[in-house]
Order: C-alpha cells, then sequence, then structure tokens
C-alpha cells in the first residue's frame, strides 16, 4: 500500500498539524515495515529535516506565496502528485480536502470549531476558505478524528455519514513522563523564573479556553492559600486583547484584583513543557471546546494532578484520570483546585490515575487504528 501525504506542515513541528504528521508516520512505519510513504511538501521546504529512513520526498510547486499558495497547493498540487507517483491513498492530515482527486481521499479533521463556533472564521476570506475544505471534506473517501465528540461534531455539521468518520485518539510524545528529563527541570525553573509552589495553565487564551472562569476561580484560590501558589499562565499572548476571540484578560486580572496571585511567562519551548508540567503542584484547564484535549493529557502523562472542564472532548480523554468541573461554575472550579493543592491523599490520587489513564494513549495505537481506515478504504475501492 503506498499513501502519500499533504505534508504542508512538515517544517512547522510545533503546531498541531506538523506534530501530528510527523508522530504518525514514524509509527505507521515501525507497525508495518511493508508500507510505502511519500511527502509530498511545497517547494519551499528544500531540506526537510526529520525525515524516517524509507520515506520518499516529494517536492510540488507552489506558484504564489501566503493562503493563496496554500490554497493551490491544497486543491492543485498535491492531488495531481499524489496520483502522479501512483500512490493508493492520498492523507491530508488537517482540514484541507481538495475538492477533487485521482487517488482515494482520507483527510483527518481534529475538530470543526468555525462551524461550531463562527467567531473563529474570521473576515471573508476565512469564511470561503471554510466553505471550500467543508465541501471538499464531503466528497473524501474517509474522514478521521481525534475523539467521539469530534466525530458527533463532524457528523452534524458537515453533514456526512456516520460511517464515514472514524475516532482515532492521539498521543503525548514520549519526553511527557515524570522522570524523563528531568534532571533539566532546575534549569527549566529558572529560565522561566518559575517559583517552588505554582498552579499551571497552558495553552491559548483565545475565548473557548474560558480562562475567565479560570480567574474567578482564582479569587476563591488565591486568598484562601495565601497566594502561596500562584496561577502561572503560560502561552503566547495575542496581538490584540479585547475582541471577540480574545477577551482581555489584563484588565479581567486588574479588575478581579488578583494581580498578586498570577504571574505571566510567555511562550514555553517545546522542549520545555514536560518539566513546567512536572513541577506544578496541579494543572487547570477550563476550556469548553477542545477537539482532542492534549494539554490535560499531557499534564497527565507527567504526573501533575489535573483539573479540567466537564465538556466537549475533555471527559473522555482524561477518564477518571483528572477531578472535573462545570466549565460555567467558577466556585466549583475553585474549590477543585484549592481541595487538590490542600489534600494530600487526593493530590496523590489524581496523580496516579492520570499517569494510569495516560498509558491507554500511544502513538503506536494511533497508527494501528489508522492503518485499519486505509485497509478498509481500500478494500472498499477492490469492491467498487
Amino acid at each position: 500500500m503506498h499513501v502519500a501525504f499533504n505534508a504542508w506542515f512538515w517544517d512547522q513541528p510545533y503546531t498541531g498539524s506538523g506534530q501530528y504528521l510527523r508522530q504518525l508516520v514514524p509509527a505507521l512505519l515501525r507497525e508495518d515495515s511493508s508500507l510505502k510513504l511519500s511527502l509530498i511538501v511545497p517547494e519551499r521546504i528544500r531540506s526537510p529535516e526529520g525525515i524516517p529512513a524509507g520515506v520518499d520526498v516529494i517536492p510540488a510547486r507552489v506558484p504564489f506565496g501566503g493562503q493563496v499558495g496554500k490554497v493551490l497547493f491544497e486543491q492543485r498540487s498535491f492531488p495531481a502528485a499524489a496520483g502522479g507517483i501512483k500512490a493508493d491513498i492520498a492523507h491530508v492530515p488537517y482540514w484541507a480536502a481538495p475538492l477533487s482527486s485521482p487517488v482515494r481521499l482520507i483527510v483527518t479533521i481534529h475538530d470543526v470549531i468555525p462551524l461550531s463556533m463562527p467567531v473563529y472564521q474570521g473576515g471573508v476570506g476565512a469564511r470561503l476558505y471554510f466553505s471550500l475544505v467543508t465541501a471538499s471534506a464531503k466528497g473524501v473517501a474517509h474522514i478521521l478524528t481525534d475523539s467521539e465528540f469530534s466525530r458527533r461534531e463532524i457528523v452534524t455539521r458537515i453533514g456526512v455519514p456516520a460511517e464515514y468518520v472514524t475516532a482515532v485518539p492521539l498521543a503525548t510524545t514520549p519526553d511527557c513522563h515524570p522522570r524523563i528529563g528531568a534532571e533539566r527541570d532546575p534549569a527549566i525553573r529558572q529560565k522561566y523564573n518559575l517559583p517552588d509552589e505554582y498552579v499551571l495553565y497552558m495553552g491559548g487564551f483565545d475565548v473557548r479556553k474560558n480562562l475567565r472562569a479560570l480567574l474567578a476561580a482564582y479569587t476563591y484560590v488565591g486568598p484562601s492559600t495565601g497566594g502561596d501558589y500562584p496561577l502561572i499562565l503560560a502561552g503566547k499572548e495575542p496581538a490584540q486583547w479585547g475582541t471577540a476571540r480574545f477577551p482581555d484578560l489584563r484588565a479581567e486580572i486588574a479588575q478581579l484584583g488578583i494581580e498578586e496571585y498570577v504571574r505571566w511567562i510567555g511562550p514555553v519551548d517545546e522542549a520545555d513543557k514536560p518539566g513546567v508540567y512536572r513541577m506544578a503542584n496541579a494543572a487547570v484547564f477550563p476550556s469548553r471546546y477542545e477537539g482532542f484535549g492534549l494539554g490535560p493529557l499531557e499534564a497527565m502523562a507527567c504526573g501533575t494532578p489535573t483539573v479540567a472542564a466537564e465538556a466537549s472532548s475533555i471527559p473522555e480523554v482524561v477518564g477518571d484520570g483528572a477531578y472535573l468541573v462545570d466549565p460555567d461554575d467558577s466556585r466549583a472550579l475553585g474549590g477543585a483546585i484549592i481541595a487538590t493543592l490542600i489534600q494530600p491523599d487526593l493530590r496523590e490520587s489524581l496523580r496516579n490515575l492520570g499517569l494510569a489513564r495516560a498509558t491507554h494513549f500511544s502513538w503506536q495505537r494511533t497508527a494501528r487504528e489508522t492503518l485499519a481506515v486505509y485497509r478498509q478504504v481500500m478494500a472498499r475501492k477492490a469492491s467498487d
């Protein structure tokens, strides 16, 4: 079986789509060494790094730069190249399948946030793009997604038959571990000026992440703990606060009077994330909408007691490994954080349950279940 991948994001390994592709490709080869895999890359990636042995790299011309070039690569260059190398399957690892292709198409749609929350559609150009990729998704041979929640969302909001959508969960990288790499933790603490004790939020600051609820929760946590456990906010801040997509969290902190309990540390390098998780007394994820919820899984895999919202895909990912609360109840969220900090038995239980839950997810499982879908599509092709 010959599978060609749209590798537009290969040189962006710290994006979700880039990380997914870089983890999936070698895992597929470990699962079935007879597979022939090709990466179709835009010509701007002149010397792609990290290519697994035996994987072919096929450059494809992109006549324009920017978003126009990206769309042309997705719609014309990629399917033409996949047909040119006579691939059996063309796999697009993010929501951007071409409208037509000479090769059977599989697309991975990690979430449908722009359809569920229109604030994420942006301007006219972005809305047109989402109309294009939504239409293209209806014509593919199969859709992969990250969770049963996202599977239901895709079936409902895109309108494809349920039998053509399969949930295949993601996984953490091997360095998300309670001990691997821990010798670097003191240097990481110094690099980000982390206190000895802290509660961690690591992620984005857009409206679906529900950070206003977490800040409101800290009006209970901060005074109750005497400021001994500051809230660390880790992530890249938006270019502009105070929009529909990015509520002004800095103004919210000042309005709530919790400046002394909150610290911003900016973006965290990918290699440092496990250490920042490991050293936290608790990690909190109040998000209202996640296609999978990789952050809580990473925290649990690092052995960090985790508090998360009982919303979207998060419960199916964390299982009994996290303390789940109503995302609309800031008082309950504050209580969960306080209980986790001051009750050693609860903290140790969450740590152990989280570590156990994290073992259910691996890239080898992702590869095995993805390969099963490839074979299903090939069997369907043979019977057509």
